[in-house]
């Protein structure tokens, strides 16, 4: 049970993100459509979950270098 906890704080909500990120769900839907946005996981009803490391990935690979 506490496995399956874990599993799901890991996986934050469109909205999670959009908060996290300070953006509009019309621009992370817009990034999506584009190819730009965090990689989604669609559940079977096909709302979309995108994992913690996967948006810490996403992250890094966008940060400038000092």
């Amino acid at each position: 049970m506490a496995a399956t906890v874990t599993r799901l704080h890991a996986m934050l909500t469109v909205a999670e993100v959009c908060t996290e990120l300070q953006i509009s769900r019309s621009t992370f839907y817009d990034w999506r459509q584009k190819g730009r946005a965090p990689r989604c996981i669609t559940l079977p009803n096909s709302s979309l979950r995108v994992r913690r490391t996967d948006l810490e990935s996403w992250l890094n690979a966008r940060e400038d270098a000092a």
